[in-house]
Order: C-alpha cells, then structure tokens, then sequence
C-alpha cells in the first residue's frame, strides 16, 4: 500500500487582491488523495506563514504549498529550505515572478493538477542580509515603490501602475559602492536589482538571461535616465531586452556587498523591509527543493 504524503497548503487570503475561499475546495476536487494528506491553513498576518510551517514541521508534514504571491512563497520558502523540506507554489499573486520564471500554470486547476506529478527540482537561493529571498531584492526605487504600494488600499497590477507613475516623477537616484566577487564598482541608480529569476512578475523582465541554477545573482542597475525615456525603460522590460539596453547593466557575481549613503527601504520578494546602509548578498547553489513541470 502506497504511504501518503502529507501535504499542507498556507493560503495568503488577500495576496492578488483575488479572494482566496474557493481554493480549498479546488484543491479537494483536483489533487490526487491517493497520493497525498492534504491540510489547509489560512495566514491572517504578516509573518504568519512562516509560524504555520515551523509549528508544522513537528507533525511530519512534507510538503508545504505557497498559495499567494512572492512574498508569501518567501515565508514559506525560508522555512522549508531550513527544515529541508519540499516547496510547492499555487500562484496567487499581483505579479507572480518565481512562479512564472519556473512555468508553473498561473491557473490554478493546472497548478494543482502540477503537483499530483510530483515532480521535484533544485533551485538556488539567497541571503540579503539576513533574509532569505528566492527571487528578486533589491533598492531604490523598487523598494521606494514596494512600500508606498503596501500602504495603498488598491491591490493588483492596475494599483501598482497607478502609483508607480505618481511616485516616479519625485524620486531621487542614490549613488551605490557595489563590490561584486572582490571588484569595486560606485554608480549612481535610479534601482539596485538582486536577480535570482528573470522577472518582477507579470512578464516585466529585469535579467532576461538570469537562471535560479546557475550559482550566480545577477546584478542590474539601471541608470539615471530623463523622465521622458520612461517609455523606453518600460518596453526594455516587458520585451526582455534589459541585456542589450543602455538604460541598464548586469553584472553576474556571487558574493556582493553594496554600500549606500543612508539607511532606507529594501525589498525582498517584493516585501517591503527597512535597512541598514551596507547590505552583504551571498548566493545558495541548489539549496531548495520544488515541485515544477
């Protein structure tokens, strides 16, 4: 007789600005009980997806399910990599960044259909300071934006356009001392991004040629630039063509230490945090295990 897997999936209920109720019952109807015990539990705060896993650990639990967006798979993620369990992703999010760069379906029968095969990989991870983060950190605007947005009412992509093109005509660029593998670089951004994936989410690409397996971080700064190119930054990331653009450079390293004039805000997964002035970024080949296509 088959054992079962024990499976438990952390809802974020407000992740996308999509409600979540209807997901148990998905899950009920679409995975394999043959295969697998399932468990649901719905986080009601920041932080309380890592707390569900870490209680859960203790009752055999080998799967954890991330049913939200990048920073909730961030806190489940961060768990699971410590207790070296398995990670899968129901992608709920406004963006869906990591979800998209490793294929996994944005809908959700057939992302639930997807982790009935069961089929497990290796990704790398990394550490930003003392966060964990699986797809994209950085500062500078980015961060700038990713706290303003967690202030607003309004969730989803259309908010975050919204607020991005009120927040960008005030913001100041910072200048950065950035050592990458023991080379010194100063340049002054309009955003430091700490790439493991590809993309932000909804296809904006920062480093089209970034790969979670590689044992690299890809570090993109993009440039000062006048208010009236904001058209062309705007199209180098949705067609992926950050490489071949002069509005920003990528440099691939594995140990970075970025230096900045003051304390401020950071982003990790797209979750705003706040910062000192010096950030150490290291990169963990291989250190995650998911379920993808």
């Amino acid at each position: 007789m088959q054992v079962k897997i024990n499976i438990l999936f952390i809802i974020n209920p407000i992740s996308g600005g999509r409600a979540k109720l209807r997901i148990p019952a998905l899950i009920d109807r679409y995975l394999n009980k043959e295969k697998f015990n399932a468990n649901f539990f719905l986080t009601e705060y920041p932080g309380h997806a890592s707390e569900i896993v870490e209680e859960a650990i203790a009752k055999d639990f080998e799967v954890f399910v991330a049913a939200g967006g990048d920073g909730t798979i961030n806190e489940v993620a961060s768990k699971v990599l410590e207790h070296g369990k398995t990670l899968g992703i129901l992608p709920l999010g406004s963006g869906n960044g990591l979800a998209r760069f490793l294929n996994i379906p944005q809908n959700l029968k057939a992302a639930i259909l997807l982790l009935n095969q069961f089929k497990k990989d290796r990704i790398d991870s990394a550490y930003f300071n003392n966060k964990y983060f699986f797809n994209l950190a950085g500062m500078g605007f980015d961060a700038h934006l990713s706290s303003a947005f967690s202030k607003d009412k309004r969730r989803g992509l259309a908010g975050y356009i919204k607020l991005s093109l009120k927040e960008v005509f005030s913001y100041k660029e910072e200048i950065y001392e950035i050592n990458i593998d023991g080379v010194n670089y100063k340049r002054k951004a309009f955003a430091v991004t700490i790439a493991n994936s590809s993309q932000y989410g909804n296809n904006v690409y920062i480093s089209p040629d970034a790969s979670v397996k590689d044992g690299l971080l890809d570090v993109c700064i993009i440039k000062p630039f006048s208010i009236l190119k904001l058209p062309l930054l705007s199209y180098v990331l949705l067609k992926g063509t950050a490489e071949a653009s002069d509005m920003i450079e990528i440099i691939k390293g594995k140990d970075i230490r970025i230096s900045r004039p003051k304390d401020g805000p950071v982003h990790v997964d797209g979750e705003p945090l706040k910062m000192g002035k010096e950030i150490q970024i290291t990169v963990n080949p291989l250190s995650l295990e998911v379920i993808v296509p």
